[in-house]
Parts: C-alpha cells; sequence; structure tokens
C-alpha cells in the first residue's frame, strides 16, 4: 500500500562514510561515487543517515562499478529496510517474552510513537525469527557455550503465544542456560520433534546426558527416537502444580468468596468526588489499594491468588482500624 502522508522531518541525521579504500576485488583505489540518502524508524524517532557509496573504476576488474556501501549502515537496519534493528528487537521481545498478539504489539508501537501499521508488525515478527535462527544455527557459538560443563541436559518447550498459530519449540541447555535451537513447528509430531533433537544433537561436540520436559507424549517419544537410553526427567515444576491442583482449588474458591465481601468500593469513590482535602485523599488511597488487591493475582502453584488477596485485604483493614482507633482517643 502507498504511502498516504508525507513523512515527517527526521529528529537526527547522521552522516555515514565508507571507511573501505581498496577494492577487495583488484585491491585498487575506491572512488567515490555518490551520495545517498536512508531513513530509518527507530524507537528513539526517525534517523535519517547520508550515506557515502564507493566504486571500483577498473574496467577490468570483476567488481567495476559495483557500489560499496558504509559498514557502519548494518548497525542500524537490515538492506532495504524501513524499521531500525531495534524496532525488530521490541517486536521480538512483545511477542516471545510477553505473549503479545499482533494487534497489542502495534497498538504498544503505536504508544510509543513508532509509526507502523499493523501488517508491518507482522513482517518484522517474521524478520526477527529469521535473524533468531541464524544466531542460534551458528555452531560455533553452541559448542564455545557447552564446552565449560562438558556435557549438556536438554531442556524441550513449546510456546504458542495465540491458539491456532505455530508452535515455537525451544531447546535449552539447562546448566549453561543457552538456547540450543528454536524454531517455529505447525505440527508436533514425534517425527518432527525428533529432527529437532537429531540437529541439536549433532551441532555439538559434548553428549547430551539428560532431557527435561513436561509430560506431552508427542515429546516422550520424540526424545526416546532421538536419545534412545538418555534419562528423560518430568519438569518438576509440572510435579508441583499437578500435586497443587487441590489447593489451588480451595485457595480459588476463597479468593472467590474475599471478592464477594469486598465489594462496594466505587460507591465509597463516588462520595469522595469532587473533595480535595486530606480525609478524601486517603479514602481514595484505601479504595485504590483494596482494588490492586482485587485485580492483582498469583502464579499458581508458587503463589496462592486467595492467601495473597486475604493477606493484602487484613493489612487494609489493620490499618483503617488503627486510623479509626487514634481518632476515638483524639475525640475523647
Amino acid at each position: 500500500m502507498p504511502r498516504r502522508s508525507a513523512r515527517p522531518p527526521a529528529d537526527q541525521t547522521l552522516d555515514l562514510p565508507t571507511h573501505t579504500r581498496a577494492c577487495p576485488a583488484c585491491a585498487g583505489p575506491l572512488w567515490s561515487a555518490a551520495m545517498a540518502q536512508r531513513t530509518v524508524v527507530t524507537l528513539e524517532g526517525l534517523l535519517r543517515s547520508r550515506l557515502q557509496i564507493r566504486s571500483c573504476r577498473n574496467p577490468e576488474c570483476p567488481r567495476h562499478k559495483v557500489c560499496l556501501r558504509p559498514e557502519q549502515e548494518g548497525r542500524f537496519a537490515l538492506p532495504q529496510h524501513e524499521f531500525g534493528l531495534d524496532v525488530i528487537a521490541a517486536v521480538g521481545r512483545l511477542r516471545h517474552a510477553e505473549h503479545r498478539s499482533v494487534p497489542e504489539i502495534h497498538a504498544e508501537l503505536t504508544r510509543r510513537g513508532v509509526p507502523i501499521c499493523a501488517r508491518s508488525v507482522g513482517n518484522l515478527l517474521d524478520r526477527y525469527d529469521e535473524l533468531l535462527t541464524l544466531t542460534l544455527s551458528d555452531t560455533t557459538r553452541l559448542r564455545r557455550a557447552t564446552a565449560a560443563a562438558g556435557r549438556v541436559v536438554l531442556a524441550i518447550d513449546g510456546l504458542q503465544p495465540d491458539v491456532g498459530h505455530e508452535v515455537l519449540w525451544v531447546l535449552r541447555d539447562v546448566l549453561s542456560g543457552e538456547v540450543l535451537l528454536a524454531r517455529s513447528l505447525l505440527s508436533s509430531t514425534r517425527d518432527d520433534l525428533a529432527k529437532l533433537i537429531v540437529e541439536v544433537k549433532q551441532a555439538l561436540e559434548v553428549p547430551i546426558v539428560g532431557v527435561v520436559s513436561d509430560g506431552q507424549d508427542s515429546i516422550r517419544k520424540a526424545a526416546k527416537k532421538a536419545l534412545d537410553g538418555v534419562p528423560h526427567q518430568l519438569c518438576h515444576f509440572h510435579y508441583l502444580r499437578e500435586a497443587a491442583k487441590p489447593v489451588y482449588e480451595a485457595d480459588r474458591h476463597a479468593k472467590v468468596q474475599l471478592k464477594k465481601k469486598a465489594r462496594g468500593i466505587r460507591p465509597i469513590e463516588r462520595k469522595v468526588e469532587g473533595r480535595e482535602d486530606d480525609e478524601a485523599r486517603d479514602i481514595r488511597g484505601y479504595c485504590a489499594a483494596a482494588r490492586s488487591a482485587l485485580t492483582d493475582d498469583g502464579r499458581p502453584p508458587l503463589e496462592a491468588s486467595g492467601l495473597k488477596l486475604a493477606d493484602r485485604l487484613t493489612r487494609v483493614a489493620a490499618s483503617l482500624d488503627r486510623v479509626a482507633a487514634k481518632r476515638g482517643s483524639r475525640r475523647s
């Protein structure tokens, strides 16, 4: 879709010279051929670069009249891309670390002042996955990261940001904390996952001595197929979550009952609307504390949201009792 509005003026202008002065093919001098301009959208605003283009004038050189662009240009953006690398990194973090959808990422970038459409967010997600794949496929990095321990304990897990979309499978070394492979798959069959495990196994110089995952049947079969004889243990978190299910249900029921008793915050706030005295500010503060306690959930099984709510409401009630006791002593 063509641009319908003029691009705003750049927030920063940067001159980028070409430091290479000798032709990489014939070692002859490179002559200044042209000055180009490029505008890149970054998180800090629009960056306009003035680029010095050089080329070889030797007619017998295989790189005759081939343009050589500044080396520093790649620090800011990919070739022929409008958005900077920092925007691509932000899109990837919002997607995979915070599990946000494309409309939510678009809204967040717009809030930060980045002029971007929703379709471009999807394109940048593809570029992020490609860059991540290139980084993780560097076998030299993998061997260097896993050489210290001399062995690898492989953790396998699948992440699905949106229901119905591809699953991002992440294979990580528990000992070093390094991600060994990350790839999106449309299907999660035994053979598909086994291929990922074999790919990691072939890229490493140290043995895989153990596997950790959840209880998904396809992961179990894939690990047995690719790493026959290697011990496979279920993740302790999943053990704990299953064991804590009865406690979680009781805690959730208690939280529902507590919320029923803590209703009526909004009518109290309405009574002090328009007032700016100390008492009104204190009342609004207590209402905000109670509202925050009601909306803040825990993460079971490590955090019981019902107990967390009971603790916070108990503290608010104790503070109100202390205030009431002080006022009563002053009146007496």
